[in-house]
């Protein structure tokens, strides 16, 4: 059995950059259930990418990952269509988070703010590791 250390979101010795965006709040087409069906309703993501390190960023734009474009690609998942699932959506958008070949791991929140009475939001956290 091998000690293989797992990759962290940031970790200076590997060369690796923590990219994030917080509390993005949306309005989605989101749900299973009938009372859902043709309503937007609030949606908060929060991303989490652990990204190829350079030390040669140069202060351009092109030598990160940028999160504005992470959040036009969440809000054109939106923009798609309904979507029953907050799995799905979050499978989603670490899909396009991957799309930058630098993405390493992206964690994916997905909470739905008027799910339940009397929560203040209900959803799904998950981790995809590029592979």
């Amino acid at each position: 059995m091998t000690n293989v250390q797992p990759l962290r979101i940031a970790d200076a010795a590997k060369a690796v950059r923590h990219v994030f965006i917080r509390n993005l709040e949306v309005l989605a087409q989101i749900g299973i259930h009938g009372h859902e069906q043709g309503k937007l309703q609030p949606v908060r993501i929060n991303v989490d990418l652990a990204v190829e390190d350079t030390a040669k960023l140069e202060d351009r734009l092109e030598k990160v990952v940028d999160y504005e474009a992470i959040t036009k690609k969440i809000r054109d998942i939106v923009a798609s269509g309904h979507i029953n699932l907050a799995e799905t959506f979050a499978e989603r958008i670490a899909q396009a988070c991957f799309e930058d070949a630098r993405v390493k791991i992206a964690r994916v929140r997905v909470e739905k703010l008027h799910a339940l009475p009397g929560a203040e939001s209900a959803g799904v956290e998950i981790e995809r590791v590029r592979g």
